[in-house]
């Protein structure tokens, strides 16, 4: 026969599940620690169709650090002939007078890439947002692949969100991002990878 439900028999079950999820949320840390890391020493070295420029922050047209060292990665890459176009991404905050991709293009055009060479997507203002929108400027031009440019950190989250699209998806990361070459913004990074990878996992977005 069952044994009777008891507050000391409650508290033990509630103990043990909290316990087993607990393990499984550490589980599922360690994990992506790995991965995510793991994905970000990684570079494919192939040709593609277009070189994709994940955005970050820029200050009232001039790239931010971190973007600019998308760029001189992605230009490095464009220059050595891995795909004909740049897709500049990111849209802009509540404020700005103009988007991401607007001062990307403008660098990159500034350091020798043509007008007709880039394309851009100035709509999105998060990771999921962004890759849907170059999805849909990839499949207008019958582009099935593209080498993705971020920071390591990224890496993973962007090329699953991208596979996820249909795409033939990538991965180039930036080796000069101000992010990877100091630890404490490093593992900030990574945590905050591993929140959103979560999010992404249970709910298929992001929030932020």
């Amino acid at each position: 026969m069952p044994r009777p439900l008891t507050a000391r028999s409650v508290g033990g079950d509630l103990s043990r599940l909290a316990l087993l999820a607990a393990v499984g949320l550490l589980a599922f840390a360690g994990y992506s620690v790995i991965r995510i890391w793991e994905e970000g020493g990684h570079d494919d070295d192939r040709p593609a169709g277009a070189i994709v420029i994940m955005g970050a922050a820029q200050y009232d047209g001039q790239p931010s650090p971190v973007l600019r060292a998308r760029l001189d990665h992605a230009i490095e890459l464009w220059e050595a002939g891995r795909a004909p176009i740049l897709v500049v991404t990111g849209g802009k905050k509540d404020g700005d007078r103009t988007t991401e991709a607007a001062a990307a293009r403008a660098y990159a055009e500034a350091r020798g890439v043509p007008g007709s060479s880039i394309l851009a997507e100035e709509s999105g203002r998060t990771t999921h947002e962004s890759i849907g929108e170059v999805s849909g400027l990839l499949a207008q031009r019958g582009i099935r692949d593209a080498v993705f440019v971020s920071d390591p950190t990224h890496m993973l989250r962007v090329l699953r969100m991208a596979t996820d699209q249909g795409i033939d998806a990538i991965g180039s990361p930036t080796r000069t991002s101000p992010i990877d070459a100091d630890p404490g913004r490093r593992i900030d990074a990574t945590v905050h990878e591993i929140g959103a990878l979560a999010w992404y996992f249970l709910s298929g977005i992001r929030p932020t």
